[in-house]
Formats: C-alpha cells, structure tokens, sequence
C-alpha cells in the first residue's frame, strides 16, 4: 500500500515540476544588481539556486567553524548521560558508594541535576551518610523542590527523627499539596511519632491517589488506624473515635481488633464482643477469630458453642483451632482443648498454638511437657528448631489431615478448593 502512494506522489511531483518548467520557460524573469559599478545580470531561476548554493556553503562554514566547540558539550553530555545509567544500576545493585559518585557526575549536566542529585542523596542515605545525604537535598531543592522534600523527610524518618520529617512536610500537608509519595511519608513518620491524627489525614488523600497497591494500603491503613485506637487514654476517648470513623475504616479488621482488645481493658467487653461477632458475621478472618478467644467476659462457654458452630465450615483453619483451644483450656476441658492444639499446630505450626500447650499441661501439673512446649514457642518465634513432643504425651490418634469442604459458586455450581 504504502508503494502505491509513493508511485502516486512521485508522479505528481513529476506533473508540476512538468508544469512549472513550460511556466518558466515562457518567461524566464530578468534580475540585475548593481553595486559601485558592478552590475550582474541572470534570470530568477538562476538568482535563486545561487542564493540556495550561497546559504547552503554559508552552513557548511558555520557548522565547520562550531563543531570543534560543540565536540566538547556532546562529549560532557554523553557521558553524563552514561554516569547517569551506571549511578542508577549501581543503586539497584546496592552498591551506593559508587552510585553516590556516578550521580554527582551525572548532576554536572542541567537537564540531569535534579534526578541525579536525588538519587545520589538516596545512596548517601542508604549508606548510613544522612549528613551528607541531607547536604545533597540542599542542592536537589533549588531544581526540584517537591521531590527534595519529600526524600528529606524519609531520610529524617529513616534516621529516628520522625517529628522533624512530619514538620517538614505539616505545611504542604494542611494546603493539600503534597504528592503521592509525600502523604505515604507523612503517614509513616506521623506513626513514629505517635502522632495519629496526621497519620488518620494522610490515609483519604493517599488512597485516591492509587500510588500503592491494596494489599500494602490495607496494611498501612490497619497500622495507623490500630495504633490510633490503642492509644486512647479512655473508655470515653475510644467510642467518640470509633464512632467518628468512617464505615470503611470500621470494617478493617486490624482496626475492629484493636478496638476490641483496648474496649475490653476498659471494661466494655460486651460492645467489643458485638463488634468482632458482627464482623465475622460480614467475613471471615483469622485475626478476629483470635481476638474473639482472648476477650474476657462470663459468658465464656456461649461464646465457646457459638465458635464450635464455626468448625463446620471452617475445619482447616488454624486460627480458630487455636481459639477453641483457649478457650477449652479456660474451662479446664484439657482433653478438647489438646485436641484442638495439636490439630492446629499440624495444620499451621505457631509459637501461639504452642504456648497454649504449654498452659494446658501446666494446667495438669505436668511441669516436664509444659516447659518443653514454651521452649517450642520460643524456638519457633526465633526461627530455631522445636523439640517435637513425647509420642507417649499426645493425645489419642488425630487425623490432622486437612479436611475438603465442598465449595460451590454462587450459582450453587460446585468448585474445586482453592
């Protein structure tokens, strides 16, 4: 296609060039300069490929004359340009020492200034030279200054001074001007510094700007919101915040646990409850699970029926396997509770399942098994090696196998488990 479109404007070239010539020809035109008795005389065509001829010999010589000078900046460029790679490759590969001298090459050149610059005081920080990091930031901020604050205020967080790096970034943040990266940094620093109701701003902005992803915004988002609610100084403060929370952040479940767990250690054990039940009623997590088990309250075998109704549909969960064993360990039900234990420590081995063990051989006064179970916790908190019980000290046989639950779709079309 496109050869036929060539052939096509060739031709049409060829036309009016054809056409041009036979208007020329008819009447060539006269040109005559004079100049202080020099007189030249030709027709416009000639007058205008000699000017054509005299512009192209006049570039010819300009670029001649310029190139020796111009050799000069394209060789500074080039190789700012390739510092510039090298620094960013030697930054990803950890090693900073040579990635802070690259980049300050690389700065040498205007239109690389600023990223170079920024990563260089990237690299000074990741090597532990926050002084000279935050020099760099000095220069960084004349290009670009956003950019240079932002990376200040991790380097403030990085280096144990979070209540500087929130000051920093207090005034842009109450003008609703920082960016992506300046509300995450706000947020981290503003929970270093306990400072919960910047780090609470931080999350809306942070969120609608999508810069990270779900999966690490709902652990950020648990974290400050968790940590603003356990640092409520009473019952009082704990319920007008809880109640000034949005419906979606109520509905977090590192936020539903930390309201529950601070609720109850002020006494208020029956809202905590209805508030961990309501939300495994919307969905299910293992983390409410726990903490419905470490609640207090009287009525701990209704709460102990209610969760055995729950095994039916979840007979693989370790989490709430570790709950019943808790709880029967409360009541002194040593035998379910064992039971329970040793079905969740073949399902998902925990330093929480064996402590709980550990509680209900000391509850038989088997000292021997007891300590050996929390040396188990506390090998496995570690990452070392546990010491797996006598076969003669477990209960009776257990299939610990995990058990297939039929799932279906929500047109009722049965599915393989994930």
């Amino acid at each position: 296609m496109k050869l036929w479109r060539w052939i096509l404007l060739l031709v049409i070239v060829a036309a009016l060039a054809a056409f041009g010539w036979h208007w020329v020809a008819e009447d060539p035109g006269y040109v005559l300069v004079q100049l202080r008795g020099w007189q030249a005389e030709t027709t416009v065509v000639a007058a205008v490929v000699i000017l054509l001829l005299a512009w192209a010999l006049l570039s010819a010589v300009w670029f001649a004359v310029r190139w020796p000078f111009g050799a000069f900046t394209r060789r500074h460029r080039r190789l700012s340009r390739r510092k510039m790679s090298d620094g960013l490759l030697a930054l990803m590969e950890g090693r900073h020492g040579d990635a802070e001298r690259d980049l300050h090459r690389a700065s040498r050149l205007d239109v690389l200034r600023g990223p170079a610059l920024l990563a260089a005081a990237e690299a000074a920080s990741r090597r532990g030279e926050n002084s000279r990091a935050l020099a760099t930031l000095d220069e960084a901020a004349q290009v670009a200054p956003r950019a240079a604050r932002v990376l200040r205020a991790r380097v403030l967080r990085r280096e144990g001074r979070p209540v500087e790096a929130v000051n920093l970034l207090a005034a842009d943040a109450d003008a609703g001007n920082l960016t992506p990266g300046g509300w995450r940094e706000l947020a981290l620093a503003a929970l270093a510094s306990s400072d919960t109701r910047r780090a609470r701003q931080a999350l809306e902005p942070l969120q609608k700007s999508g810069a990270l992803g779900s999966r690490t915004f709902a652990t950020l988002e648990g974290q400050v919101l968790a940590a603003s609610l356990r640092g409520a100084p009473d019952a009082a403060a704990l319920n007008t915040l809880w109640s000034q929370l949005p419906k979606a952040q109520r509905r977090v479940p590192a936020a539903i646990d930390a309201y529950a767990r601070q609720a109850a250690a002020f006494g208020m054990v029956l809202p905590a409850m209805d508030e961990v039940e309501s939300a495994l009623r919307r969905e299910w997590s293992p983390l409410l699970i726990e903490t419905y088990g470490a609640l207090g309250g009287d009525d701990i075998e209704a709460r102990l029926r209610r969760a055995e109704s729950w095994l039916d549909a979840h007979p693989n969960d370790a989490a709430l396997l570790l709950t019943l064993g808790r709880m029967c360990a409360r009541q002194g039900l040593w035998g379910k509770a064992t039971q329970y234990l040793e079905r969740s420590l073949a399902l998902v081995p925990s330093s929480g399942a064996w402590e709980a063990l550990g509680d209900v051989h000391a509850g038989q006064n088997d000292a021997v098994l007891a300590q050996r179970c929390y040396r188990n916790a506390l090998a496995l908190a570690r990452g070392d090696a546990i010491e797996p019980l006598p076969q003669g000290a477990r209960s009776t046989r257990l299939d610990t196998r995990p058990i297939a639950v039929e799932e279906r779709s929500e047109h009722g079309v049965p599915r393989l488990p994930e």
